[in-house]
């Protein structure tokens, strides 16, 4: 135990010894006014600057020693290839001698650099010469031909011997038949004044500011354009001035190819005047014993003019070539007890005769024979054919629309009529996209062919709800631009809608021509008057 102290003992001893040693090597801490050793940091730091830029200054004399002795043009391919490497280490150099405070400056100067190169690099891609293609393809030279007697075409052909056209006649052609449907080149179209317009747009900006600061007054001005929503329409000489009927007109319409205008009425007489807006002579007038009139038609070549009876289970036919009225008293398959209305197929090659308890009867215009028969469910109160004398659509009562297939006289699909409580009328569009059904609330649902032909439950695409009685009449005009709706059962109930602005939300900003108008109203006016004359 002895022993053991003694070792701790001298083991304290020698640690005190120890730590006493280690205090007296630390070293003193200089006064604050001596700095040797910073001094000697800086000369040396001084010393090594100095020594780097005697050093790069060679490099660069080197280097401008080396430049002098190329050629000018290989100067200018190893600056386009390489890039100008002593510009850009002469502008490193200057950006670490200058410090932070002076880096906007040569951040400058190399922009000025760069876009020093980029000429020099345009000038020698100017300089290039073009390259020639590896080979010409002579179909890609030639013009592709468009069959114009199709179907879809033939409308476009100004002669018969156009049975073939180019392509870029084509697109003209269609341009022109564009222009002249809309009254011109609409603003949306005109490609060259709107990039004229974007040009001088931010030019005037400033212009029309100071403007407006300078002078005082009304700043309100009248549009130079009629507002979105009226069309001009002129009152005409009435087109029966010289026979006023003597009862209520029923039916008005144009001929197909001639400036005449057809009436009838209750006074059982069909009248024919020629429209020359100065004193529309009358043609001919033919009267039917005992015959009120119910509807009248032109046939589709303009030579034959069909009229139903208001109380009669037969029609007439009156050939206008040959001045003869043939009656039809009886249809052999047709048991109805009246027959009013009825519709003719764009081609000129059916009659669709629209009986009770909703039966259609198909006919053939040459021979007035029955074809075949289709029922649909409840009262068929209107139908319309398709431009292409494909299709029928016919309206019942309950709102229900049945489309059904000429050929095959089978219903290909039905769809119901969106909020409609009794099916009033119908109609399709000439370029066959659009379906219009009129219903007893006077509201009028526009519906597109693709939405009818596939959805029972179709949406509208827009609903005219401007007439407050029933709608008994709606048609497209022949460019599908101008929606007509009317009603029998009030005065001045007729409605004109813009279709394209409807569908399309864009407005051209050019007034529709009479002309346009006159095609939308050959039904209406007198049914929307019910007086004699029109």
């Amino acid at each position: 135990m002895r022993g053991l102290a003694g070792r701790e003992r001298g083991a304290a001893k020698a640690g005190k010894a120890a730590g006493m040693k280690a205090a007296k090597k630390v070293p003193k801490v200089p006064r604050a006014g001596k700095m040797t050793k910073p001094k000697r940091t800086a000369k040396r730091l001084l010393a090594v600057g100095n020594q780097a830029a005697a050093s790069e200054a060679a490099r660069r004399a080197r280097h401008l020693k080396a430049l002098g002795r190329v050629s000018g043009a290989e100067r200018e391919l190893e600056e386009l290839v390489f890039g100008d490497s002593l510009n850009a280490e002469e502008d490193e150099l200057l950006r670490r001698l200058a410090g932070p405070r002076r880096v906007a400056a040569a951040e400058g100067k190399g922009l000025q650099e760069e876009s020093s190169d980029s000429g020099v690099e345009n000038e020698a891609k100017r300089d290039l010469p073009l390259k020639k293609p590896a080979w010409v393809d002579e179909d890609d030279e030639a013009e592709e031909n468009v069959d114009m007697t199709h179907k879809y075409r033939k409308d476009f052909m100004k002669s018969d011997a156009e049975t073939t056209l180019t392509k870029k006649k084509l697109k003209k052609r269609l341009e022109e038949q564009f222009q002249q449907a809309m009254g011109g080149v609409p603003a949306w179209a005109d490609l060259e004044n709107r990039k004229k317009s974007k040009r001088t747009l931010s030019d005037s900006d400033s212009d029309e500011d100071d403007d407006l600061l300078r002078r005082t007054g009304n700043f309100i001005t009248s549009s130079e354009s009629l507002p979105r929503g009226i069309l001009k329409v002129s009152t005409c000489l009435p087109a029966n001035q010289e026979r006023f009927a003597n009862g209520k007109l029923v039916t008005v319409q144009f001929h197909p190819s001639a400036q005449v205008v057809m009436t009838a009425g209750h006074d059982r007489s069909v009248s024919l005047f020629q429209v020359d807006g100065i004193r529309n002579p009358k043609i001919q007038s033919i009267y039917l014993d005992s015959f009120p009139i119910y509807k009248a038609r032109f046939s589709v070549d303009g030579e034959q003019v069909i009229a139903t009876g208001t109380h009669h289970s037969m029609f007439f036919v009156y050939d206008m070539m040959a001045g003869n009225i043939i009656p039809i008293p009886k249809v052999r398959g047709v048991e109805e007890k009246f027959l009013r209305n009825f519709e003719l197929s764009p081609d000129g090659s059916f009659m669709l005769l629209i009986g009770t308890s909703g039966y259609l009867h198909l006919l053939s215009m040459k021979t007035k024979e029955l074809i075949s028969t289709m029922k649909v469910n409840g009262r068929c109160t209107a139908s319309a054919f398709t431009p292409d004398s494909s299709k029928i659509y016919s309206y019942s009562k309950e709102g229900e629309v049945f489309i059904w297939d000429v050929r095959s006289r089978k219903s290909l699909h039905k769809f119901e009529d969106e909020g409609s409580l009794e099916g009033k009328c119908i109609a399709v569009s000439k370029n066959n996209q659009y379906v219009a059904c009129g219903s007893s609330s006077g509201v009028v649902n526009l519906y597109t062919t693709d939405a009818c032909l596939k959805e029972k439950h179709p949406k509208p695409v827009k609903a005219i709800m401007n007439l407050v009685t029933s709608a008994t009449c709606v048609t497209f005009n022949p460019t599908t631009e101008i929606l007509a709706v009317a009603s029998r059962d009030t005065d001045e109930a007729v409605r004109l809608a813009e279709a394209l602005f409807i569908l399309l939300k864009e407005d051209t900003g050019e007034n529709e021509p009479v002309t346009e108008v006159k095609t939308a109203l050959e039904l209406f006016t007198v049914l929307a008057r019910g007086d004699s004359k029109f």
